[in-house]
């Protein structure tokens, strides 16, 4: 069958060959992964000039993709691997030619239209990309569907066509999706089609050693191979969160693998007896369930770093394969020993690891401050330890948010800045530090402006890194970039697609963009995969109290676990009923049993009480014990009854809101 067909009888994306000149490389990256968050199979090569293996490939990929999209230039006008590459698209009537610098494409192609890319702005949500979609769809299918909304994407008035819904044409499927989120307001689960070859879970790897004491050096072995393997950017690595729900699992690989969206698991078991480790470790096909690949390493404790890497450049090698043919070592960053930011000493790495894992336990301020000491052995070990640093950065401002007392948050985020910027300055390339300095000059500095450099850094470094575009995305939403939060919390799900943490944030992206029916689906998502999970409840009852919804919002702030947000939802929803006493009660004991640590939801109550000055005194007094609940204060819709107060404005406009 065609291409074509197969897409119509798998149900899947189309695959989309991407042909372009090695010198224009760097914006064919950016264009792939466009064209992958679009929800495009992408089949992309570095066009190394090779012998006939490489042009058998070449052939191949051509034959069986649903398009050819040919990414004319000045460079690429004149190579003789794109002209072939793009006459073979022609003969095949598979052609979408794109233009990377409005350069006019070559004789026998100009009768094409070309989509001029010249002007694009790099995001999967730009009109460019949607023209992709549309002629890729367009070649696939013959009939597109009705327009539909599509999440995460601003409502405009002028009918458009669903980008989600003309994949689907071209795959014939019958449930809304793609190869990200779904249409929330349908109430549909996340999910994937067939997935591409590049595309692989780590999953957690088993503690052999016969002491649960060291199950944290094989989760954190295996999470470092997943890092390593998430460098390369061929390569579409599955987030931890969404890995390790299999820790346990006795479901087979070939439904694991469909669970998490990817064509390949990487299995393995770690057994450490004194100075002396053996690392076990399966490639498994996720469709058919057989082990493509399988190695045992039995080395001392000091090569554990070797054994990482030779594991993860292995994987790497073999996934590859089919969209790489003969790139130079130095194209793939997921060799050395070392990856940025670590470390080669074992008495350091251990204590980051079990740093590392206490910090995920966030249960309270005692396990926070128990990965906080490992992190400082692990530096104590290792001076230069990057990812020690940002580690300890993290926990740093974690407890500033959660436990720190008001008078010694300054102190605490001030400590965390200065950790963050100390990794930066041993690993520039540190993605997560990035992220983490950015976080923190948000949330402890109350400074937008500041955050916005380190987070567009962490994006640029980070790309394969859910939690990092998770909280870029999250900036973004709060700063009124609308569309660059949708395109960063659709590329985190897609990595990450079981974390109940990133349906959370896509509910107040949603909300934040004032999308409030929207919104609540993935809050329900996150619920269901985490019931006890924290503000999700609060997050719903605001967006039911400005739907008009006001006896459902009220039960949702009785069912928040957060004081703070369930006490000030209760204030407002029993004031706008009439019920004044309960309103006062609601009021009474935010104040008294949440203090100072209250004052943002404190202003947000007498700001929808009518209580317009005394709501703006609060909300400076908040700023000025660096509350970092003003966050949100942008676009709170809450806060609208200040929005015409001068006070108000000098107030965003302080924080860096523009």
């Amino acid at each position: 069958m065609s291409g074509g067909q197969d897409a119509r009888a798998e149900g899947r994306p189309p695959i989309v060959f991407l042909s372009y000149a090695r010198a224009d490389k760097a914006r064919a990256i950016k264009l792939a992964k466009a064209m992958e968050a679009a929800g495009l199979n992408v089949w992309w090569d570095t066009l190394i000039e090779g012998g006939a293996e490489f042009a058998k490939t070449i052939e191949a990929a051509i034959l069986s993709c649903d398009a050819v999209v040919v990414a004319w230039s000045t460079t690429s006008v004149a190579s003789d691997w794109v002209l072939d590459e793009a006459a073979r698209g022609r003969e095949l009537r598979k052609l979408v030619p794109v233009s990377l610098d409005g350069v006019e494409p070559p004789m026998g192609f100009r009768r094409y239209h070309s989509i001029d890319l010249s002007g694009w702005d790099g995001s999967p949500d730009s009109a460019e990309i949607d023209r992709i979609v549309r002629g890729v769809a367009g070649i696939a299918a013959k009939e597109a569907p009705e327009p539909t909304a599509t999440l995460l994407r601003p409502r405009v008035q002028a009918p458009r066509v669903s980008r989600r819904r003309l994949l689907f044409a071209a795959g014939g499927a019958a449930v809304a999706g793609a190869v990200g989120l779904v249409a929330w307001r349908r109430g549909f689960h996340l999910r994937f089609f067939s997935a591409s070859g590049n595309t692989v879970a780590v999953l957690p790897f088993k503690n052999l050693s016969g002491d649960p004491g060291q199950d944290y050096f094989a989760d954190g072995l295996a999470e470092e191979v997943r890092a390593t393997l998430a460098r390369d950017v061929r390569l579409l690595v599955m987030a931890q969160a969404s890995s390790a729900q299999f820790r346990d699992s006795k479901e087979g690989a070939e439904t694991i693998a469909e669970k998490l969206g990817v064509a390949y698991l990487l299995s393995g078991s770690v057994r450490r007896a004194g100075e002396v480790v053996r690392v076990a470790a399966d490639l498994i096909d996720g469709r058919s369930g057989f082990t493509r690949w399988s190695q045992t390493f039995e080395r001392s404790i000091t090569d554990i770093f070797a054994v990482q890497s030779e594991i993860a450049t292995t994987v790497a090698g073999a996934l590859v394969a089919r969209v790489d043919a003969g790139d130079s070592p130095g194209d793939a960053d997921a060799g050395g020993s070392v990856v940025p930011g670590g470390t080669s000493n074992v008495a350091a790495f251990d204590a980051y690891l079990r740093g590392r894992a206490l910090y995920a336990l966030s249960v309270d301020q005692a396990s926070d401050q128990a990965a906080l000491a490992q992190f400082d052995a692990a530096i104590a070990a290792d001076p230069r330890y990057a990812a020690a640093y940002a580690g300890r950065a993290r926990a740093l401002t974690a407890i500033a948010n959660y436990y720190g007392e008001v008078e010694r948050r300054g102190q605490l985020y001030d400590a965390a800045i200065s950790s963050a910027e100390r990794a930066i300055a041993i690993a520039p390339d540190l993605a997560d530090a990035h992220s983490t300095l950015g976080l923190t000059l948000f949330q402890g500095r109350l400074d937008a402006r500041a955050a916005r450099v380190p987070f567009e850094r962490s994006v640029q470094a980070g790309s394969g890194e859910a939690t990092v575009l998770a909280r870029y995305a999250q900036y973004c939403a709060r700063t009124g970039r609308k569309e660059q939060a949708a395109s960063a919390i659709r590329r985190a799900l897609r990595l990450d697609p079981l974390n109940p943490l990133l349906y959370r944030a896509a509910g107040t992206i949603e909300y934040a963009a004032r999308r409030y029916a929207d919104s609540i689906p993935p809050q329900r998502q996150a619920l269901a995969r985490n019931p006890k999970m924290s503000l999700s409840h609060a997050a719903i009852g605001d967006a039911l109290f400005m739907q008009g919804r006001l006896d459902e919002a009220r039960a949702e702030y009785r069912a928040e676990p957060v004081a703070d947000l369930s006490l000030s939802g209760l204030a407002i929803v029993e004031h706008k009923l009439g019920n004044a006493p309960a309103a006062r009660a609601a009021m009474e004991r935010l104040v008294s049993e949440v203090g100072d640590r209250g004052l943002y939801q404190q202003g947000q109550v007498q700001a929808q009480w009518g209580a317009k000055e005394a709501a703006i005194g609060t909300l400076e007094r908040a700023r000025s014990l660096g509350d970092s609940g003003l966050i949100y204060a942008r676009n709170d819709p809450m806060l609208d009854p200040l929005r015409d107060d001068a006070r108000f404005q000098r107030l965003l406009q302080g924080i860096g809101f523009e």
